[in-house]
């Protein structure tokens, strides 16, 4: 218990102290994290808006796959892009492997399915009547489909958000894709599974508590917006 409690001081000093190991990991970890959002947001909100919108064969079908691959492991999705941006991969000349941008392409990824899932959601829940009357008034389908997504920003707010918290705190895509390389593609996950693997818990408890507050204060921010 002592060593817990001597482990949680210094880690305590460690963010007091602005380390620079501790800093680059959160600058690292915050840059993929929110391009990796910004493009599964722009992939999975006009998928989840597509779905809930338009009807066609095999539409519960594709809602099931989507529900399915929600939960596809960290690791198989490192897995795929590995195979894809390696040297022997049809992209590997563009020197992805192990540097943020191989990161983000696998975040994207992960984080997608809970983007078009949650905005597929907030549309199935929404007012049916909403584009009819729009267009009834004479707005053109894209106006209609614009202020049906203003009816439900903050449904579309929570999904960013979801997918967001899915890849800021996961390893597996981080690890395999990044290599854990220090000053370039260490974040703070894998800095924390690094850490802990040595048995020095002090900078691993620092950067959990950072990923904490990344967490609340993302979520603070949401509530703030809300209730605006």
């Amino acid at each position: 218990m002592d060593y817990l409690v001597e482990s949680l001081k210094v880690s305590l000093s460690l963010i007091l102290a602005l380390d620079p190991e501790l800093c680059q990991a959160v600058r690292t970890s915050l840059y993929v994290s929110a391009w990796s959002v910004v493009l599964a947001s722009l992939m999975g909100i006009p998928i989840g808006l597509a779905v809930g919108l338009t009807e066609f064969p095999f539409k519960r079908s594709v809602i099931t796959l989507l529900n399915s691959m929600m939960a596809v492991p960290t690791v198989l999705i490192g897995l795929l892009v590995y195979g894809f941006v390696s040297r022997q991969g049809p992209f590997g000349g563009l020197g992805l492997l192990f540097t943020p941008a191989a990161i983000i392409i696998g975040d994207a990824l992960l984080a997608t399915p809970i983007v078009a899932n949650l905005a597929l959601s907030s549309v199935r829940g929404a007012n049916t009547a909403i584009l009819p009357t729009a267009m009834t008034l004479g707005g053109t389908r894209f106006q209609s489909v614009l202020r049906l997504l203003s009816e439900i920003r903050f449904g579309i707010m929570a999904a960013v958000i979801s997918g967001f918290g899915r890849v800021v705190s996961e390893v597996g895509v981080a690890m395999m894709l990044g290599g854990n390389i220090l000053g370039s593609t260490r974040t703070m996950t894998t800095v924390i599974a690094l850490e802990t693997s040595k048995g020095e818990f002090a900078l691993g408890i620092a950067l959990g508590l950072i990923l904490m507050a990344v967490a609340l204060a993302v979520n603070i921010v949401f509530q703030i917006l809300q209730r605006r």
